[in-house]
């Protein structure tokens, strides 16, 4: 990995015009370095209250608390307690360790509950309303990281969130779209609260840089602050949302709220050139397929082949395509599927088996026979990442989301937060495979209490025994590849982490066999070359938001780059 230089420090205080003391901002490629700790959020407040955990002696673990909180408030598209996700720890001591707080189907929840007589989807049921809202994990995560690995007290890192929501911030720019989407929901009943929370006095549109505050979420910020886990999932916040659901037909009940509990479990670990990489087991299924791709690219020259080269974006789609049908076929929620093959989906054998099949020069086909009908659930693209990185070097990478940009869109009256929407990423019809990419197997039908397959992936990448590289992006299915194209471009580009997050992306996923590239970034005489070996490209706009964390230990500085993609980001180091 590339060393900077203190010249290069330098330059990045510079530009970024602050006293080396706080760092908040970078330009594009230009990574903001820190002596001491650095954050990376999707929200440019939210990244300064995780510092301002660090500067009060806490470690990467409260950092990502704070963080998290704050972007409940501050990025409600992704930001969350109302959702779910993963954290991956890895300490300056070589500890390393996963928190999955992934959401649960409801106990009422049956394998055909979102279809209709013909067995056929009913009004897609599965991914708007009450019954695609699975039993929140956000806050439970949180709190079971920090029992575990935490420093500072549980009060002082909500409360800055709490504040957010108390006092407000300017209303950004990127959320028009969704205040005048609440406007067009006017007399839905289920959408009350939303309007409420949205728009001024329920009907008009804040401006932008006008001051918004949500005081139903600050009281339930103040129970989970003042109570813990148990002030979400149990007493008035339970309530509120069991009697929501009783009232419009939700599954969810306060006993769903009592029984949930997040679970620390071991990691995914691969090597990759001599780097350890830790990710998270299912029901993400990102560090079992990143680990796959990069073994399976491990045995190709990838530095001398030339970064998104016609032949490097050819054998990164067929690694991509050979992983995703592993996803598909194998992967699930362990507690219900207790012999997925992982040990052998993420052997070097297997991969060096795999990479046999595949020609230099001509592409694969997917073949969507491969398995007996099977029906692959849309797993949406907005989610949001953070990652961490505390002045003892201990790491955190943290995704989690309401699977939909703001989730179900449905705010629980009273509460102030908004609901996921994750039950759409089960198979919701056993039984079903098509070429357009509806794929699905029997490891993800719904259950009572199961957790459904995510992308997730959060990423730490070490070497000799401490963390060098945290990284993360939102996505849906594409956030595997995302994550997987910045660590190549690390390791084997020599990219620094600002470059790595900001070099353009590609995207396969086995079906539909159709890569997808982002519009600007690559010659044409690359994507003719890549067409003539048999590729099919459609193009799309962009790829992820990958925030990440880079760790110079011989200089003792972090660089942070919060990908421009991401329209408040920002890495804030001090």
């Amino acid at each position: 990995m590339r060393k900077f230089s203190l010249l290069f420090l330098m330059i990045g205080l510079l530009f970024a015009g602050r006293t080396p003391s706080t760092v908040h901002a970078q330009a594009g490629r230009i990574p903001v370095p820190a002596k001491h700790g650095m954050v990376v959020s999707s929200h440019y407040l939210a990244s300064e209250a995780g510092v301002e955990a660090l500067k009060k002696g806490g470690n990467a673990i409260d950092a990502a608390v704070a963080t998290a909180f704050a972007l409940a408030v501050t990025h409600p598209s992704a930001g969350n307690i109302g959702g779910g996700g993963f954290m991956v720890y890895h300490g300056a001591d070589g500890t390393v360790t996963t928190f999955n707080f992934r959401e649960k189907a409801p106990l009422a929840a049956t394998e055909a509950m979102f279809l209709d007589e013909n067995g056929e989807i009913r009004d897609r049921v599965n991914h708007e309303g009450l019954l695609a809202v699975g039993v929140p994990g956000t806050v439970a995560g949180l709190w079971l990281a920090h029992e575990r690995l935490g420093r500072l007290p549980w009060k002082d890192l909500v409360e800055p969130a709490v504040r957010l929501a108390e006092e407000g911030f300017p209303m950004p720019w990127s959320m028009q779209g969704i205040e005048r989407y609440f406007q067009s929901l006017e007399g839905d009943p289920l959408f009350d609260a939303s309007r409420k929370v949205f728009l001024k006095d329920g009907k008009e549109v804040y401006e932008p840089g006008e001051i918004w505050r949500q005081p139903d979420l600050a009281r339930t910020l103040k129970r989970i602050r003042d109570h813990g886990k148990d002030g979400f999932y149990k007493g008035k916040t339970a309530r509120l949302i069991a009697a929501f659901m009783r009232e419009h037909g939700g599954l969810i009940t306060e006993e769903d709220l009592a029984r949930y509990e997040a679970e620390e479990q071991a990691p995914i670990h691969g090597t990759y050139r001599g780097y350890d990489v830790y990710g998270m087991a299912p029901p993400s299924s990102g560090g079992v397929a990143m680990v796959e791709m990069l073994n399976i690219l491990e045995g190709f020259d990838l530095a001398d082949i030339g970064h998104n080269s016609a032949l490097y974006l050819h054998l990164l789609t067929e690694a991509m395509r050979r992983a995703y049908a592993d996803r598909a076929q194998y992967l699930g929620d362990p507690h219900f599927n207790p012999d997925m093959p992982l040990d052998r989906l993420t052997s070097k054998a297997y991969a060096e088996d795999l990479r046999e099949t595949i020609d230099l020069f001509m592409a694969s086909e997917s073949d969507s026979s491969r398995f007996n009908s099977a029906y692959f659930a849309h797993e949406s693209e907005e989610t949001t990442h953070l990652s961490v990185v505390d002045a003892e070097g201990n790491a955190v990478s943290m995704t989690y989301t309401l699977e939909y940009g703001y989730g179900s869109r449905i705010v629980v009256p009273g509460a102030g937060f908004l609901l996921n929407n994750e039950m759409g990423d089960f198979n919701p019809i056993p039984g079903r495979t098509t070429t357009t990419g509806l794929i699905g197997t029997p490891p993800n039908l719904v259950a009572p209490e199961k957790r459904m397959l995510s992308s997730m992936s959060p990423t730490i990448v070490a070497k000799d025994g401490r963390p060098v590289l945290a990284i993360g992006s939102p996505g849906g299915r594409t956030i595997i590849n995302t994550v997987t194209q910045v660590v190549l471009n690390v390791i084997d580009h020599g990219m620094n982490v600002g470059e790595a997050v900001e070099a353009p992306r590609i995207h396969h996923q086995w079906l539909p066999d159709v890569t997808s590239f982002e519009r600007w970034g690559f010659s044409p005489d690359t994507k003719r070359l890549y067409q003539m070996m048999g590729h099919e490209i459609r193009y799309r706009g962009m790829q992820g938001r990958a925030h990440g964390i880079f760790i110079d230990w011989e200089e003792g500085i972090r660089y942070g780059a919060a990908d421009t993609r991401a329209p408040n980001g920002r890495a804030v180091g001090y």
